[in-house]
């Protein structure tokens, strides 16, 4: 496929990403323009990120740091300006590497790791990270999330959201989830729209809502997400994955 088939391949899916996007917000009685489209390129080469650039979408998510970090440098030095979200589950010892390109890290769900990410971004740039609380809303830690009113206080929702909030190099931005396989997506969402305004009403800047993905956008549009995080309906389906 040429540099132009895929381009116009491209933006074929945006468009048709972009009217399900419309159609569900006038269904749910919102603005298009309050929904942010994430274009989530994992296991897609950086010269796709670029023509998705080309197309307007800037905000992109990845969900690991050897993939992402290489693909952010890049775009640098392509000099495309894209806003990168770190979407997967994020261990400590990358903190460093991802607060060097992430603008927004979507996956906090520990004290622990908000305190990493803040020495790191401390360390490696003058502007705070944006960050997301990862919320568990089935309260399983075990699949990645913060739990609401949590046993193991490290993974307690209310404390994460402290920590981030009190941090001198993180911005707390909001909450991200991703719905339970098992649970139907309407009560995944209902479920976190709760949590979000009961975060909101402590920390009024917390207004994000991360959440719907290529199956379930709709869903999350209907409960409020302010993004929606979209791999597949975008950008099709590779036949491997690496």
């Amino acid at each position: 496929m040429t540099a132009a088939d895929r381009r116009a391949e491209l933006a074929g899916a945006r468009q048709a990403v972009l009217e399900r996007i419309a159609r569900a917000c006038t269904a749910a009685g919102r603005d298009p323009a309050e929904v942010t489209l994430v274009a989530v390129t994992k296991t897609y080469p950086a010269s796709d990120v670029l023509l998705l650039a080309e197309l307007g979408i800037t905000d992109v998510g990845e969900n690991r740091d050897q993939e992402a970090a290489p693909k952010a440098a890049a775009l640098a030095a392509a000099g495309a300006h894209v806003r990168w979200h770190f979407v997967g589950q994020l261990q400590r010892n990358k903190a460093r590497s991802v607060a060097r390109y992430a603008d927004v890290v979507e996956s906090v769900d520990s004290i622990r790791l908000a305190a990493a990410l803040d020495r790191a971004a401390a360390d490696t740039r003058t502007a705070p990270v944006d960050v997301l609380v990862q919320i568990s809303v089935d309260g399983d830690p075990a699949r990645g999330g913060a739990v609401d009113e949590a046993d193991d206080p490290d993974h307690d929702l209310w404390r994460v959201a402290g920590a981030v909030a009190a941090a001198d190099s993180l911005r707390l931005a909001g909450v991200m989830a991703v719905a339970p396989r098992d649970w139907e997506p309407d009560r995944a969402f209902a479920t976190l729209a709760a949590l979000s305004a009961r975060l909101a009403e402590r920390y009024p800047g917390a207004t994000v809502v991360s959440a719907g993905m290529s199956g379930d956008l709709e869903a999350a549009v209907r409960h409020g997400a302010t993004h929606v995080r979209i791999g597949s309906s975008l950008l099709g389906m590779r036949n491997t994955l690496r």
